[in-house]
Formats: C-alpha cells, structure tokens, sequence
C-alpha cells in the first residue's frame, strides 16, 4: 500500500480522477452529439414530407403510411403555431416522434405526423451501451498506464535511494549519471559531489586523527624525556631553566597543533554559514592589500592582477578568505627575498580562476599536500593549512589545486576554480 505522502500515490489519484473526468465529458458530449444529430435528421425528413404533402395534396390519402411507420390526420389547434414543432412520447413501449406543421393558417388547421422511431432508440441504447463499454475499456487502460508510468517516473528516484541507503563509509561509489534520465542528472551530480566530500571527509579525518596522535605524542615524549633527565642528578639554575625553556618551547608547539585543530572546528561551523552575494574581485583586493605590507616587509613582492573588474557570487566570505589567506601566507613564506608573489584572477569556460604564483622551491606533485599534517621544506608549520582549504574549497564547490610552474621558473602554482553557476559578472558599470 501507498501511504498518504507517497509522491506515487497522489500522482495516481490525479491521473486517473483526471483521466476519468476527462473520458466521462468526452462520452456525453459524443453521445449527445449523436443523438441530437440523428433526432435532427428524423424531424427534418418529417418536415420534407410535410412539404411535400402541402404542396401536393392528394399524397395525403396516397401515403405509404405502413411502409414509412407514420400516422397523417389533420388538426385544429385554439392556438395558432407560427412555426412546426416537434416533440417524443412512448406507447406501449415503443417510441414515436411528433410533427405539428402549419396546414391551414386561417382555419387553424395543422398537419400532425407521427413517425415510429423505435428502431432509432434502440440504436442510441446500443450506442450509449457500446460507449460506456468502452468508457470501462478506457479506463482500466488508463488506471493501466498511470500505475506504469508513476512507476516508470519514481524508478530513478528508488534506484538512487537504494543505492545511498547501501551506502557507507567504507564501500560508497559515484552514481553514474549518464544512466540517468534528463531530468534527474542536476540531481545525481549533486550527490556525486556530496559522495565526493563525503568520501574526502572520511579520508582526511582518519588521517587528521592518527596525525594529530602522532604529532601530539612526539612533543609528550620529549618532555617526559627531558624531564628525565633533569631529575637523573642535580643541576644548576641556569640548567634548570634551560630546561625548562625547552619543555616550553615543545609545550608551544603542542599548542600550535591544538589551535589548528581548533581552526578545524570552527571551520566546521563557518560551513554552515548563510552564503551571501558578494563581489570576490572586491574581497581579494582588500584582501591583498593587508598581504602586501607584509610582503613589503618580508623585502619581497605581491603584484595583484584582478581581472574581471567584478565578479558577483553567493558564497560563505570566511571559508574564501581561508583559501586566499593560506595561499598567500604559503606563497610568501617559500619565496626568497626580493622575490615576486603574483595573485590574479581571470574568467574562463567554468567560472572565475584565482591563482597565486610563488617563486619558492615548488612541490612534489606526487605527494597529497592537501592531508593533514603533510609538510614539505624545511619551513616551520603543522600541515593543516592546505587541508582546511581544501575542506573549504569542498564546501563553496569549488576544486583546488597545486602544481608547479611551466614557464621556465621555479615556483608553484595554488589555484581556485570557482563556478559561474552560481556566479554573474558586474555590469560595465560598476568598474572601479
């Protein structure tokens, strides 16, 4: 049984009141149709014998009456009839029809013929039999096609339920959408790229948890291990402090990892953050300009290349200024000094491209920079900034990436592909 909220249900109940409905006012209009169209054709067969006889009068004693099934006499009316008229009365169950036409105007006579119209009932009945045999015909085939084509219509809906409730973290696939009707492609794309999360989800917080254990117990084990050692024999104060500011210093570097970890949650909640329509030329502008004091001091280079003038979209600002921030703060602190960092935007066949070209060292594209805890160089830091770029880059539905240079120089590329889908470029103007 279909309950009362099944989608199925209620488009069953409609096709067929409305089919129903539809094959009822059909067959009346018909029937009526036909049987006003052969009543029509009986009383003016009526009047051209009515004619016929005024204008010649002796066929009214001559008339094959027995062969025509009709009766002819003449009668006088108190009422004048300008006109013929007709009317229908059964006797002894048979039905006859009635022709009153003018004969005499002035001694208010009128000619009365009565025809047997039995054969024609009988055949309206058969009709009004034959169409409500086909009406039943009609709509079991109806109630028929409904039930397949409600199934037909809710089959890619229960393939895909049936395929994310089987579904878990361990054994969890993309649905593959060309297998898809039109209609429902928007939808299995939405989910392959909910599966892809998902899958990323549970990828990097095996890996965010067997790391942050890793990372937290190494700084334990060497302040348990100095500690140790302090206590092994007596030392001078000097020493004592000495210690002390390395246990310090690995205490700091706890709290560095805890902080980052921290960031991962608040990020959780900035993903659920109302997006809201924002010009993300204007956000990386004021963005770069705080990162250029500080390439300025760092005596390296920030060029900003912003093109188009603006670029509307609806997105949460928090998680796009983490991936622009991480990039910045990563390209920089790769870049020797006087050195250049370059961030520029540029509209493509997806949507906007933010880049940001450092002239470090690069990378080793083999290596999976966005886990956590994934460190390359030799330059101070937990690893889990890219990871939580990458998580917000999952979250707006935009890809990251990272590669090297092609132009002949040393140096990475962190790229930002943001969708057009849900973006629109400011009208001329607005240029700033």
């Amino acid at each position: 049984m279909l309950s009362k909220k099944s989608i199925r249900r209620s488009f069953l109940i409609k096709l067929i009141f409305s089919s129903f409905s539809l094959i009822l006012i059909f067959s009346s209009v018909l029937y009526f149709f036909i049987e006003k169209s052969i009543y029509d054709e009986k009383q003016d067969e009526l009047i051209t014998y009515a004619k016929n006889i005024i204008n010649n009068k002796e066929l009214m004693n001559n008339a094959p009456t027995d062969t025509l099934s009709l009766t002819l006499e003449i009668v006088t009316l108190q009422n004048n009839l300008s006109k013929e008229s007709s009317y229908e009365f059964s006797k002894n169950n048979k039905a006859y029809l009635t022709l009153i036409y003018p004969f005499n105007q002035k001694e208010k006579t009128y000619l009365r013929i009565i025809k047997n119209i039995t054969p024609t009932k009988q055949l309206l009945n058969k009709i009004l039999h034959y169409i409500f045999i086909i009406n039943i015909a009609g709509f079991l085939l109806v109630v028929i096609y409904a039930i397949t084509l409600s199934k037909m219509l809710v089959s890619p809906v229960k393939t895909l339920s049936s395929k994310l409730s089987n579904m878990n973290e361990n054994i969890i696939s993309p649905i593959k959408v060309e297998e898809l009707p039109q209609e429902f492609e928007p939808l299995g794309v939405t989910i392959n790229h909910l599966i892809t999360r998902i899958q990323n989800f549970v990828k990097y917080q095996k890996e965010l948890f067997i790391g942050t254990a890793h990372e937290l117990k190494t700084p334990l084990a060497v302040i348990k291990l100095k500690n140790q050692v302090t206590l092994i024999k007596k030392r001078t104060p000097e020493e004592y402090i000495d210690a002390l500011k390395v246990t310090n210093k690995t205490i700091d570097e706890m709290n560095i990892i805890v902080s980052n970890i921290l960031n991962i949650g608040r990020q959780e909640g900035a993903h659920l953050d109302k997006p809201v329509e924002v010009d993300v030329i204007d956000v990386l502008r004021q963005k770069a300009n705080d990162f250029k004091l500080l390439a300025e001091n760092e005596h390296k280079n920030l060029f900003i290349d912003l093109k188009p003038n603006g670029f509307m979209a609806m997105l949460q600002v928090t998680l796009l200024n983490q991936i622009v921030q991480n990039f910045l703060q990563n390209a920089l602190k790769f870049t020797p000094e006087n050195k250049s960092v370059t961030l520029r935007t540029r509209q493509d066949d997806v949507g906007l491209l933010i880049e940001v070209i450092d002239e470090g060292f690069g990378i080793d594209e083999s290596v999976d920079l966005f886990a956590p805890f994934k460190r390359q160089g030799n330059k101070s830091g937990v690893g889990l900034g890219l990871f939580l770029a990458k998580s917000a880059a999952d979250t707006l539905g935009a890809k990251i990436y990272l590669k090297n240079r092609t132009d002949g120089k040393s140096g990475t590329i962190a790229s930002l592909q943001l969708n057009s889908k849900l973006s629109c470029i400011l009208p001329t103007k607005f240029k700033r």
